[in-house]
Protein backbone atom coordinates (compact mmCIF):
# COMPACT_ATOMS: atom_id res chain seq x y z
CA UNK A 1 0.00 0.00 0.00
CA UNK A 2 2.92 2.32 0.76
CA UNK A 3 4.86 1.93 -2.46
CA UNK A 4 1.42 2.42 -4.13
CA UNK A 5 0.49 5.81 -2.43
CA UNK A 6 4.29 6.86 -2.98
CA UNK A 7 3.95 5.85 -6.58
CA UNK A 8 1.08 8.12 -6.73
CA UNK A 9 2.27 11.16 -5.02
CA UNK A 10 5.40 11.14 -7.41
CA UNK A 11 3.48 11.03 -10.61
CA UNK A 12 1.05 13.61 -9.46
CA UNK A 13 3.94 15.85 -8.79
CA UNK A 14 5.02 15.62 -12.50
CA UNK A 15 4.29 18.61 -14.71
CA UNK A 16 1.95 17.63 -17.55
CA UNK A 17 3.69 17.16 -20.62
CA UNK A 18 3.51 15.75 -24.37
CA UNK A 19 5.69 13.21 -25.99
CA UNK A 20 6.78 12.97 -30.21
CA UNK A 21 7.23 10.00 -31.66
CA UNK A 22 10.37 8.73 -31.28
CA UNK A 23 9.61 9.18 -27.02
CA UNK A 24 11.04 12.11 -25.99
CA UNK A 25 9.16 14.61 -24.16
CA UNK A 26 8.39 17.80 -25.38
CA UNK A 27 6.00 21.03 -24.79
CA UNK A 28 3.72 21.17 -27.15
CA UNK A 29 3.09 24.87 -28.24
CA UNK A 30 0.01 26.37 -30.00
CA UNK A 31 0.92 27.61 -33.46
CA UNK A 32 -1.86 30.13 -33.02
CA UNK A 33 -1.43 31.12 -30.23
CA UNK A 34 -1.39 35.52 -30.33
CA UNK A 35 0.28 35.74 -26.89
CA UNK A 36 3.18 32.91 -27.75
CA UNK A 37 1.78 30.40 -24.97
CA UNK A 38 2.00 26.83 -24.42
CA UNK A 39 -1.11 25.10 -24.69
CA UNK A 40 -1.25 20.89 -25.05
CA UNK A 41 -1.70 19.54 -28.21
CA UNK A 42 -3.53 15.78 -28.14
CA UNK A 43 -0.80 14.89 -26.58
CA UNK A 44 1.09 11.53 -25.95
CA UNK A 45 2.05 9.65 -28.95
CA UNK A 46 4.50 6.85 -28.82
CA UNK A 47 5.51 4.92 -31.59
CA UNK A 48 3.83 1.40 -31.41
CA UNK A 49 4.69 -1.18 -33.73
CA UNK A 50 2.62 -4.36 -33.26
CA UNK A 51 2.46 -8.01 -34.81
CA UNK A 52 1.41 -11.64 -34.09
CA UNK A 53 3.47 -14.55 -34.78
CA UNK A 54 1.94 -17.86 -36.11
CA UNK A 55 2.26 -19.09 -32.77
CA UNK A 56 0.08 -16.58 -31.38
CA UNK A 57 2.61 -14.48 -29.43
CA UNK A 58 1.39 -10.92 -29.42
CA UNK A 59 4.51 -8.96 -29.93
CA UNK A 60 4.74 -4.85 -29.10
CA UNK A 61 7.61 -2.77 -29.69
CA UNK A 62 8.17 0.97 -29.19
CA UNK A 63 12.01 2.72 -30.06
CA UNK A 64 13.17 5.65 -27.60
CA UNK A 65 16.59 6.41 -28.16
CA UNK A 66 16.78 8.95 -25.06
CA UNK A 67 18.85 6.39 -23.02
CA UNK A 68 20.96 3.82 -24.20
CA UNK A 69 18.92 0.69 -22.44
CA UNK A 70 16.44 -1.15 -23.09
CA UNK A 71 13.32 -2.65 -21.09
CA UNK A 72 11.64 -6.34 -22.01
CA UNK A 73 8.69 -7.55 -20.27
CA UNK A 74 6.70 -10.57 -21.06
CA UNK A 75 2.74 -10.57 -20.03
CA UNK A 76 0.90 -13.79 -19.52
CA UNK A 77 -3.16 -13.85 -19.14
CA UNK A 78 -2.95 -15.22 -15.97
CA UNK A 79 -3.64 -13.38 -12.99
CA UNK A 80 -5.74 -13.97 -9.83
CA UNK A 81 -9.11 -14.06 -11.12
CA UNK A 82 -8.59 -16.91 -13.51
CA UNK A 83 -7.40 -19.37 -10.27
CA UNK A 84 -9.77 -22.54 -9.92
CA UNK A 85 -11.67 -23.08 -6.93
CA UNK A 86 -9.56 -24.61 -4.10
CA UNK A 87 -6.83 -23.06 -5.47
CA UNK A 88 -6.56 -19.74 -4.21
CA UNK A 89 -3.24 -17.96 -4.35
CA UNK A 90 -2.13 -19.77 -7.38
CA UNK A 91 -1.18 -17.30 -9.53
CA UNK A 92 0.87 -15.98 -7.57
CA UNK A 93 2.85 -19.37 -6.72
CA UNK A 94 3.07 -19.83 -9.90
CA UNK A 95 5.10 -16.55 -10.59
CA UNK A 96 7.12 -17.44 -7.95
CA UNK A 97 8.26 -21.08 -9.83
CA UNK A 98 8.50 -19.44 -13.19
CA UNK A 99 10.73 -16.82 -11.33
CA UNK A 100 13.38 -19.27 -10.96
CA UNK A 101 14.89 -20.14 -14.09
CA UNK A 102 14.67 -22.62 -16.87
CA UNK A 103 16.27 -25.01 -18.53
CA UNK A 104 19.47 -23.61 -19.76
CA UNK A 105 19.26 -20.87 -17.19
CA UNK A 106 18.39 -23.10 -13.52
CA UNK A 107 18.28 -21.80 -10.32
CA UNK A 108 20.04 -18.01 -9.87
CA UNK A 109 21.36 -18.03 -13.99
CA UNK A 110 19.28 -16.18 -15.68
CA UNK A 111 19.57 -13.33 -12.47
CA UNK A 112 23.13 -13.73 -12.63
CA UNK A 113 23.25 -12.68 -16.47
CA UNK A 114 21.06 -9.92 -16.26
CA UNK A 115 22.90 -8.08 -13.22
CA UNK A 116 26.47 -9.33 -14.98
CA UNK A 117 24.94 -7.03 -18.10
CA UNK A 118 24.37 -4.46 -15.04
CA UNK A 119 20.72 -4.49 -15.55
CA UNK A 120 17.81 -5.19 -12.85
CA UNK A 121 14.81 -7.62 -13.14
CA UNK A 122 11.54 -7.52 -11.48
CA UNK A 123 8.02 -9.32 -11.56
CA UNK A 124 4.62 -9.68 -10.46
CA UNK A 125 0.82 -11.28 -10.21
CA UNK A 126 -2.31 -8.67 -10.77
CA UNK A 127 -6.00 -9.37 -11.22
CA UNK A 128 -5.49 -9.98 -14.71
CA UNK A 129 -1.59 -10.95 -15.60
CA UNK A 130 1.03 -12.19 -14.69
CA UNK A 131 4.59 -10.19 -15.82
CA UNK A 132 8.00 -10.64 -15.73
CA UNK A 133 10.34 -7.98 -16.70
CA UNK A 134 14.10 -6.52 -17.54
CA UNK A 135 15.80 -3.47 -18.09
CA UNK A 136 19.59 -3.97 -19.55
CA UNK A 137 22.06 -2.07 -21.68
CA UNK A 138 21.18 -2.66 -25.53
CA UNK A 139 23.64 -4.29 -26.01
CA UNK A 140 22.34 -7.33 -24.07
CA UNK A 141 18.95 -7.09 -25.72
CA UNK A 142 19.08 -10.43 -27.19
CA UNK A 143 20.58 -12.45 -24.28
CA UNK A 144 17.41 -10.93 -22.37
CA UNK A 145 14.84 -12.45 -25.24
CA UNK A 146 16.41 -15.58 -25.75
CA UNK A 147 16.21 -16.11 -21.62
CA UNK A 148 12.61 -15.14 -21.60
CA UNK A 149 12.13 -17.64 -24.54
CA UNK A 150 13.69 -20.28 -22.46
CA UNK A 151 11.63 -18.88 -19.43
CA UNK A 152 8.56 -19.62 -21.16
CA UNK A 153 9.31 -23.10 -23.04
CA UNK A 154 11.33 -24.84 -20.68
CA UNK A 155 11.05 -23.79 -17.20
CA UNK A 156 11.75 -25.85 -14.23
CA UNK A 157 8.98 -26.98 -13.03
CA UNK A 158 9.73 -30.63 -10.16
CA UNK A 159 8.79 -31.03 -6.53
CA UNK A 160 12.18 -29.26 -5.07
CA UNK A 161 11.40 -26.11 -6.88
CA UNK A 162 7.40 -26.52 -5.92
CA UNK A 163 8.50 -26.91 -2.66
CA UNK A 164 10.84 -23.93 -1.81
CA UNK A 165 8.72 -21.62 -3.74
CA UNK A 166 5.60 -23.00 -1.41
CA UNK A 167 7.56 -22.32 1.39
CA UNK A 168 8.10 -18.68 0.26
CA UNK A 169 4.22 -18.04 -0.53
CA UNK A 170 4.02 -18.97 2.96
CA UNK A 171 6.06 -16.64 4.51
CA UNK A 172 5.04 -13.71 1.87
CA UNK A 173 1.19 -14.60 3.72
CA UNK A 174 2.77 -14.23 7.02
CA UNK A 175 4.80 -11.10 6.74
CA UNK A 176 2.29 -9.38 4.93
CA UNK A 177 -1.00 -10.21 6.14
CA UNK A 178 -1.54 -12.56 8.59
CA UNK A 179 1.33 -10.85 11.09
CA UNK A 180 0.60 -7.49 9.38
CA UNK A 181 -1.97 -4.87 11.35
CA UNK A 182 -4.34 -4.49 8.92
CA UNK A 183 -3.32 -7.67 6.50
CA UNK A 184 -5.15 -7.10 3.48
CA UNK A 185 -7.75 -5.84 4.68
CA UNK A 186 -8.50 -2.83 1.85
CA UNK A 187 -7.22 -4.37 -1.10
CA UNK A 188 -8.01 -8.70 -0.37
CA UNK A 189 -11.13 -8.19 2.30
CA UNK A 190 -12.63 -5.67 1.06
CA UNK A 191 -13.41 -6.83 -2.39
CA UNK A 192 -14.00 -10.16 -0.80
CA UNK A 193 -17.65 -8.43 0.49
CA UNK A 194 -17.73 -6.03 -2.40
CA UNK A 195 -17.71 -9.01 -5.27
CA UNK A 196 -20.42 -12.03 -5.66
CA UNK A 197 -18.31 -13.85 -8.12
CA UNK A 198 -15.93 -16.12 -6.64
CA UNK A 199 -13.20 -15.20 -9.33
CA UNK A 200 -13.23 -11.73 -7.84
CA UNK A 201 -13.87 -12.40 -4.30
CA UNK A 202 -11.57 -15.04 -3.00
CA UNK A 203 -8.23 -14.41 -1.45
CA UNK A 204 -5.67 -13.89 -3.77
CA UNK A 205 -2.84 -14.18 -1.72
CA UNK A 206 -3.63 -16.90 -1.17
CA UNK A 207 -5.33 -19.78 1.38
CA UNK A 208 -2.65 -21.32 3.23
CA UNK A 209 -4.42 -25.19 3.01
CA UNK A 210 -5.13 -24.06 -0.64
CA UNK A 211 -1.36 -23.69 -1.20
CA UNK A 212 -0.20 -26.75 1.03
CA UNK A 213 -2.73 -29.01 -1.15
CA UNK A 214 -1.04 -28.18 -4.34
CA UNK A 215 0.62 -31.44 -6.14
CA UNK A 216 3.64 -31.24 -8.89
CA UNK A 217 0.78 -32.47 -11.04
CA UNK A 218 -1.57 -29.27 -10.14
CA UNK A 219 1.27 -26.85 -11.12
CA UNK A 220 1.99 -28.66 -14.49
CA UNK A 221 -1.48 -28.15 -15.56
CA UNK A 222 -1.74 -25.07 -14.60
CA UNK A 223 1.39 -24.11 -16.83
CA UNK A 224 -0.02 -25.97 -19.51
CA UNK A 225 -3.12 -24.23 -19.66
CA UNK A 226 -2.39 -20.36 -18.76
CA UNK A 227 1.37 -19.81 -19.88
CA UNK A 228 1.31 -20.89 -23.44
CA UNK A 229 3.08 -18.87 -25.93
CA UNK A 230 -0.74 -18.08 -27.05
CA UNK A 231 -1.76 -16.79 -23.81
CA UNK A 232 1.48 -14.14 -23.87
CA UNK A 233 2.72 -10.60 -24.74
CA UNK A 234 6.33 -10.07 -25.37
CA UNK A 235 6.71 -6.32 -25.45
CA UNK A 236 10.06 -4.05 -25.83
CA UNK A 237 10.74 -0.66 -25.35
CA UNK A 238 14.02 1.84 -26.01
CA UNK A 239 16.80 2.09 -27.82
CA UNK A 240 16.57 -0.69 -30.31
CA UNK A 241 16.09 -1.26 -34.06
CA UNK A 242 12.72 -2.57 -35.00
CA UNK A 243 13.55 -5.41 -37.95
CA UNK A 244 16.61 -6.41 -35.40
CA UNK A 245 14.32 -7.18 -32.41
CA UNK A 246 11.63 -8.17 -34.08
CA UNK A 247 14.16 -11.08 -36.13
CA UNK A 248 15.26 -12.13 -32.34
CA UNK A 249 12.12 -12.34 -31.48
CA UNK A 250 11.21 -15.01 -34.22
CA UNK A 251 14.19 -16.68 -33.48
CA UNK A 252 13.95 -17.66 -30.02
CA UNK A 253 9.90 -17.49 -29.44
CA UNK A 254 8.41 -18.37 -32.51
CA UNK A 255 9.47 -22.34 -32.76
CA UNK A 256 7.68 -22.47 -29.31
CA UNK A 257 4.25 -24.37 -29.84
CA UNK A 258 0.72 -22.80 -28.84
CA UNK A 259 -1.29 -24.10 -26.45
CA UNK A 260 -4.92 -24.93 -26.19
CA UNK A 261 -7.84 -22.62 -26.33
CA UNK A 262 -8.33 -20.88 -22.56
CA UNK A 263 -10.92 -22.04 -20.87
CA UNK A 264 -14.31 -20.23 -20.65
CA UNK A 265 -14.38 -18.23 -17.75
CA UNK A 266 -16.87 -15.83 -16.58
CA UNK A 267 -16.02 -13.06 -14.33
CA UNK A 268 -18.92 -10.73 -14.43
CA UNK A 269 -20.42 -8.98 -11.79
CA UNK A 270 -24.00 -8.70 -11.08
CA UNK A 271 -25.25 -4.74 -10.38
CA UNK A 272 -25.27 -4.37 -6.48
CA UNK A 273 -28.72 -2.68 -5.20
CA UNK A 274 -27.85 -3.26 -1.44
CA UNK A 275 -25.56 -1.48 0.85
CA UNK A 276 -23.11 -4.36 2.29
CA UNK A 277 -21.44 -4.20 5.63
CA UNK A 278 -18.50 -6.42 7.15
CA UNK A 279 -16.50 -6.38 10.90
CA UNK A 280 -13.45 -7.85 10.55
CA UNK A 281 -11.61 -8.50 14.34
CA UNK A 282 -7.63 -7.93 14.53
CA UNK A 283 -5.89 -8.31 17.56
CA UNK A 284 -2.73 -6.33 15.63
CA UNK A 285 -4.72 -2.90 14.81
CA UNK A 286 -3.85 -0.38 17.26
CA UNK A 287 -6.68 1.90 15.94
CA UNK A 288 -10.15 1.24 14.00
CA UNK A 289 -9.71 1.35 10.30
CA UNK A 290 -12.44 2.00 7.86
CA UNK A 291 -12.86 1.15 4.31
CA UNK A 292 -15.45 1.76 1.58
CA UNK A 293 -15.77 0.73 -2.05
CA UNK A 294 -18.08 1.11 -4.73
CA UNK A 295 -18.32 -1.00 -7.94
CA UNK A 296 -16.83 1.23 -11.05
CA UNK A 297 -17.94 1.31 -14.54
CA UNK A 298 -16.69 -0.23 -17.66
CA UNK A 299 -13.16 0.22 -18.51
CA UNK A 300 -12.38 2.37 -21.10
CA UNK A 301 -16.42 3.88 -21.25
CA UNK A 302 -17.27 7.43 -21.03
CA UNK A 303 -18.04 7.06 -17.46
CA UNK A 304 -15.01 5.15 -16.94
CA UNK A 305 -13.56 8.41 -17.48
CA UNK A 306 -15.84 10.44 -15.72
CA UNK A 307 -15.18 8.28 -12.40
CA UNK A 308 -11.75 9.06 -12.92
CA UNK A 309 -12.49 12.75 -12.63
CA UNK A 310 -14.31 11.54 -9.25
CA UNK A 311 -11.59 9.87 -7.57
CA UNK A 312 -9.67 12.83 -8.17
CA UNK A 313 -12.07 15.10 -6.79
CA UNK A 314 -12.87 12.73 -3.75
CA UNK A 315 -9.78 11.42 -2.59
CA UNK A 316 -6.56 12.59 -4.59
CA UNK A 317 -4.15 15.07 -2.73
CA UNK A 318 -4.78 17.23 0.24
CA UNK A 319 -6.74 19.19 -1.35
CA UNK A 320 -9.55 17.01 -2.20
CA UNK A 321 -13.20 17.04 -0.63
CA UNK A 322 -12.92 13.96 1.68
CA UNK A 323 -9.53 14.59 2.89
CA UNK A 324 -10.76 18.28 3.32
CA UNK A 325 -14.13 16.95 5.64
CA UNK A 326 -12.74 13.71 7.36
CA UNK A 327 -9.16 14.97 8.09
CA UNK A 328 -9.06 18.53 7.92
CA UNK A 329 -12.54 19.79 9.28
CA UNK A 330 -13.39 16.88 11.40
CA UNK A 331 -10.40 15.52 12.33
CA UNK A 332 -11.62 11.67 12.01
CA UNK A 333 -7.83 10.36 11.08
CA UNK A 334 -4.56 11.56 9.91
CA UNK A 335 -5.09 10.52 6.24
CA UNK A 336 -7.41 9.20 3.68
CA UNK A 337 -6.14 7.10 0.88
CA UNK A 338 -7.50 5.51 -1.91
CA UNK A 339 -7.88 4.83 -6.01
CA UNK A 340 -9.10 2.84 -8.96
CA UNK A 341 -7.44 -0.72 -8.89
CA UNK A 342 -5.05 -0.46 -5.36
CA UNK A 343 -3.11 -3.26 -6.93
CA UNK A 344 -2.05 -1.49 -9.81
CA UNK A 345 -3.43 1.78 -11.70
CA UNK A 346 -6.87 3.05 -13.34
CA UNK A 347 -5.31 1.60 -16.72
CA UNK A 348 -3.63 -2.32 -16.11
CA UNK A 349 -6.71 -4.38 -15.49
CA UNK A 350 -10.05 -6.07 -17.69
CA UNK A 351 -12.77 -6.63 -15.30
CA UNK A 352 -14.88 -5.66 -12.92
CA UNK A 353 -13.11 -3.28 -10.57
CA UNK A 354 -13.77 -1.05 -7.67
CA UNK A 355 -12.98 2.35 -6.53
CA UNK A 356 -12.33 2.08 -2.88
CA UNK A 357 -11.25 4.72 0.00
CA UNK A 358 -9.99 3.69 3.80
CA UNK A 359 -8.86 5.80 6.38
CA UNK A 360 -7.38 4.62 9.70
CA UNK A 361 -9.24 6.54 12.77
CA UNK A 362 -9.76 7.37 16.14
CA UNK A 363 -11.74 5.08 18.06
CA UNK A 364 -14.13 7.89 19.61
CA UNK A 365 -15.57 7.71 16.07
CA UNK A 366 -17.55 4.94 14.79
CA UNK A 367 -18.81 3.42 11.43
CA UNK A 368 -21.74 5.64 10.96
CA UNK A 369 -20.94 8.74 12.26
CA UNK A 370 -17.70 9.01 9.74
CA UNK A 371 -20.38 7.38 6.80
CA UNK A 372 -22.55 10.24 7.47
CA UNK A 373 -20.09 12.73 6.64
CA UNK A 374 -19.02 10.46 3.64
CA UNK A 375 -22.36 10.92 2.24
CA UNK A 376 -23.07 14.73 2.53
CA UNK A 377 -19.49 15.15 0.27
CA UNK A 378 -20.51 12.50 -1.93
CA UNK A 379 -24.59 13.44 -1.96
CA UNK A 380 -23.48 17.16 -3.31
CA UNK A 381 -21.75 15.30 -6.35
CA UNK A 382 -24.54 13.42 -7.06
CA UNK A 383 -26.74 16.57 -7.20
CA UNK A 384 -25.39 18.73 -8.12
CA UNK A 385 -22.86 20.48 -11.40
CA UNK A 386 -18.94 20.30 -10.97
CA UNK A 387 -17.75 23.57 -12.00
CA UNK A 388 -15.46 23.59 -15.37
CA UNK A 389 -12.81 24.75 -13.04
CA UNK A 390 -12.64 21.92 -11.08
CA UNK A 391 -12.77 19.36 -14.21
CA UNK A 392 -10.04 21.00 -15.76
CA UNK A 393 -7.85 21.30 -12.36
CA UNK A 394 -9.00 16.67 -12.06
CA UNK A 395 -7.87 16.43 -15.77
CA UNK A 396 -4.76 17.69 -15.51
CA UNK A 397 -3.55 16.00 -12.28
CA UNK A 398 -5.11 13.13 -14.32
CA UNK A 399 -2.82 13.79 -17.54
CA UNK A 400 0.16 14.07 -14.59
CA UNK A 401 -0.08 11.37 -13.03
CA UNK A 402 -0.58 9.41 -17.40
CA UNK A 403 2.41 11.24 -17.84
CA UNK A 404 4.49 10.03 -15.14
CA UNK A 405 3.45 6.40 -15.51
CA UNK A 406 4.41 6.79 -19.53
CA UNK A 407 7.29 8.73 -18.62
CA UNK A 408 9.03 6.34 -15.58
CA UNK A 409 12.72 5.72 -15.60
CA UNK A 410 12.90 2.39 -16.18
CA UNK A 411 10.20 3.09 -19.00
CA UNK A 412 8.15 -0.04 -17.13
CA UNK A 413 5.00 2.25 -17.29
CA UNK A 414 5.41 2.91 -20.39
CA UNK A 415 5.77 -1.23 -21.19
CA UNK A 416 3.11 -1.93 -18.74
CA UNK A 417 0.71 0.18 -20.46
CA UNK A 418 1.38 -1.32 -23.72
CA UNK A 419 1.41 -4.96 -22.75
CA UNK A 420 -1.79 -4.81 -21.40
CA UNK A 421 -3.84 -3.02 -23.99
CA UNK A 422 -2.08 -5.64 -26.13
CA UNK A 423 -3.26 -8.53 -23.93
CA UNK A 424 -6.36 -6.95 -22.90
CA UNK A 425 -7.80 -5.18 -26.20
CA UNK A 426 -5.22 -6.70 -29.03
CA UNK A 427 -4.65 -2.65 -29.46
CA UNK A 428 -1.31 -1.33 -27.81
CA UNK A 429 -1.97 2.01 -29.78
CA UNK A 430 -5.05 2.36 -27.42
CA UNK A 431 -2.06 4.43 -25.54
CA UNK A 432 -2.43 7.29 -28.07
CA UNK A 433 -5.75 7.86 -27.36
CA UNK A 434 -6.16 7.79 -23.19
CA UNK A 435 -6.18 12.12 -23.08
CA UNK A 436 -9.23 11.60 -25.56
CA UNK A 437 -11.40 9.60 -23.14
CA UNK A 438 -10.31 12.31 -20.79
CA UNK A 439 -11.69 15.43 -23.21
CA UNK A 440 -14.92 13.55 -23.47
CA UNK A 441 -15.60 14.14 -19.84
CA UNK A 442 -18.50 16.89 -19.39
CA UNK A 443 -19.53 18.43 -15.68
CA UNK A 444 -22.94 16.67 -17.09
CA UNK A 445 -21.16 13.07 -17.37
CA UNK A 446 -19.73 13.73 -14.02
CA UNK A 447 -23.20 14.45 -12.15
CA UNK A 448 -24.97 11.21 -14.28
CA UNK A 449 -22.00 8.91 -13.23
CA UNK A 450 -21.73 10.02 -9.60
CA UNK A 451 -25.84 9.12 -10.00
CA UNK A 452 -25.38 5.78 -10.99
CA UNK A 453 -22.10 4.86 -9.09
CA UNK A 454 -21.77 6.42 -6.25
CA UNK A 455 -25.08 5.70 -5.01
CA UNK A 456 -24.95 3.84 -1.31
CA UNK A 457 -26.54 0.86 -2.79
CA UNK A 458 -23.46 -0.02 -5.17
CA UNK A 459 -21.07 0.90 -1.84
CA UNK A 460 -19.74 -2.03 0.57
CA UNK A 461 -18.51 -1.05 4.05
CA UNK A 462 -15.80 -2.66 5.94
CA UNK A 463 -14.76 -1.97 8.99
CA UNK A 464 -11.43 -3.36 11.62
CA UNK A 465 -12.31 -3.67 15.09
CA UNK A 466 -9.07 -3.71 17.05
CA UNK A 467 -9.76 -6.34 19.46
CA UNK A 468 -7.21 -8.70 22.44
CA UNK A 469 -8.30 -12.35 21.45
CA UNK A 470 -7.58 -13.85 18.34
CA UNK A 471 -10.69 -13.36 16.41
CA UNK A 472 -10.49 -13.01 12.47
CA UNK A 473 -13.60 -13.84 11.36
CA UNK A 474 -15.19 -11.55 9.32
CA UNK A 475 -19.37 -11.05 9.81
CA UNK A 476 -21.40 -9.80 7.53
CA UNK A 477 -25.02 -7.71 7.91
Amino acid sequence: MMKWLLALAGALALAACGENSSGELVEAVDPNGDDGSTTREQGIQVDVRYETLDNGLRVVMSRDTSVPTATVAVYYGVGFRVEPQGRTGFAHLFEHLMFEGSENLPGGTMTNLIYNAGGVQNGSTRYDFTNYFEVVPNNALEAIIWAEADRMARPIIDQENLDAQRGVVRNEVFVNVINQPYGGWIWIDLPMLANENWHNAHNFYGDLADLDAASLEDVQSFFDTYYSVNNAVIAVVGDIEYDETMAWIVEHFGTIEPGPALPPLDISEPRQTEEKFGTIDDPLAPQPALGFAYHMPERGSPEYYAMAVLDQLLVQGDDSLLNQRLINEEGYASGVFGGINLLGNMYNYNGPMLWSVGMIHDAQYDRDTIMATVDEVIEQLRTEEITQEQLDRSITKLRSQFYGIVDSGTRFGLIDLLASFALFDDDPSRINRIEAGFDQVTPELVLATAQEYLRPTNRSVLVVRPVEDDADETETE
